[in-house]
């Protein structure tokens, strides 16, 4: 028989078999946890979240903070975290995201990404497609889990039609801190009847330090929206990308060709009466380019440093310059540059190396870079002479000459 030990205690007997069991369990467990911490370290998911992960609240800082365009006394919102664990946001989950789907234009065409094949020479944008582009979609983990919260636009795309507004929009979408409305929402021009609540909830969720926008481009020609906008909002920021008026005309004749050839041709759509040469203001392809004319409302609203006017001309020639200029004007950190493009020899215009959401380089679709149909040379000075004071005076409103009286 064992003598007791010092304590007077006899030795244990073996260790019960449930706590083996337990302590087996416990090993095993452990084991995986980090294998899928590696798993994630190796694919670049893996970052440490502080603060809670998804709360309900019935309102808070967030949702009634001014100038942030927030209804009051709306739906209940996500909670959201502290802003310093915020401002951490994972990288991209691309592969989690599914395509998305085509965004409807103002005048119903599909606005689609196509894939471009990489190695294309380089135009103005840098090097050419192929190059490796570090960018930081907001497809965040955060958003997957629906935090944040959604908030009215802080900035709106207002015009003009046929002058560059969805390149611009998918450009900007390239940057982290915007988020964007990809179909064009049309709520104060033919849905405002149905109220801020509902156009809010069209809206993406935006985390602390994010921007919501949307694009529309026939709010600058809507008499109404001015006003509408403003009583949403009077810190609301827009943006007017506008494009030489006879060839936004010629643009838009083409594209409403492409779906009904039957229409009469540009030059007997120009004039009320072509042997006194009188233009045809009521025809919307002509309208439109009264730039001076339709900004003189805005103006009533809106005091022109809220408003920014983009050149359609150099947001083909120089599409970094000019993203530049937005960034700068919505106080973001210039974070789209000169290395996110390439210049597409066969459209004419830029596309981006690494679309939203994608790791390849895309182009918009077809509808873009039509051939335009020749117009009589004759028309074409009758309207350059037609529309040479109003974009003279448009000039001086903006501060600014966009060229194309030369």
């Amino acid at each position: 028989m064992a003598a007791p030990d010092p304590a007077g205690a006899h030795p244990t007997s073996a260790e019960p078999l449930s706590r083996r069991i337990f302590r087996k369990f416990l090993l095993m467990l452990c084991s995986l946890l980090t294998s899928l911490y590696v798993f994630y370290c190796l694919a670049e998911r893996c970052q440490t979240l502080s603060g809670p992960v998804v709360g309900l609240s019935g309102g808070g800082e967030e949702a009634g903070t001014p100038g942030r365009g927030v209804l009051a006394g709306g739906p209940r919102d996500p909670a959201v975290w502290p802003a310093a664990a915020r401002r951490k946001r994972l990288p991209p989950l691309q592969r989690w995201r599914r395509r998305r789907p085509p965004a409807l234009r103002d005048d119903g065409d599909e606005v689609t990404w196509e894939e471009e094949t990489p190695g294309l020479a380089g135009g103005p944008g840098g090097s050419g497609a192929g190059s490796s582009v570090a960018e930081a979609p907001p497809a965040t983990l955060d958003l997957l889990l629906d935090e944040g919260s959604k908030q009215l636009p802080q900035a709106i795309i207002i015009g003009v039609k046929k002058g560059g507004t969805r390149a611009l929009l998918e450009f900007l979408r390239v940057h982290p801190d915007v988020r964007a409305v990809g179909a064009e929402p049309h709520f104060f021009d033919r849905s405002y009847d149905k109220g801020l609540a509902w156009y809010r909830d069209l809206m993406p969720r935006t985390l602390d330090g994010q921007i919501t926008m949307e694009k529309t481009p026939s709010y600058f020609v809507t008499r109404e929206a001015p006003a509408r906008i403003s009583a949403m909002c009077k810190d609301t920021k827009l943006i007017v990308v506008v494009r030489d008026p006879v060839t936004r005309a010629i643009s838009d004749y083409t594209q409403t060709l492409s779906k009904r050839p039957d229409i009469p041709s540009f030059e007997s759509l120009t004039f009320r009466n072509r042997s006194a040469g009188v233009i045809d203001t009521s025809w919307s392809a002509l309208q439109i380019g009264l730039y001076a004319r339709h900004l003189e409302h805005w103006l009533r609203h809106f005091p022109l440093r809220q408003m920014l006017f983009v050149s359609g001309e150099r947001l083909v020639r120089d599409p970094a310059g000019e993203l530049g200029r937005v960034q700068d004007f919505l106080g973001l950190k210039r974070i789209i540059t000169d290395k996110h493009f390439y210049f597409n020899k066969t459209k004419g215009f830029p596309c981006l190396k690494k679309a939203e959401g994608s790791g390849k380089p895309h182009c918009l679709g077809k509808t873009k870079g039509r051939p335009h149909p020749d117009i009589d040379r004759e028309v074409l000075q009758r309207l350059r002479d037609f529309y040479r004071p109003f974009n003279r005076k448009f000039y001086q409103m903006t501060g600014h000459d966009f060229g194309w009286d030369g």
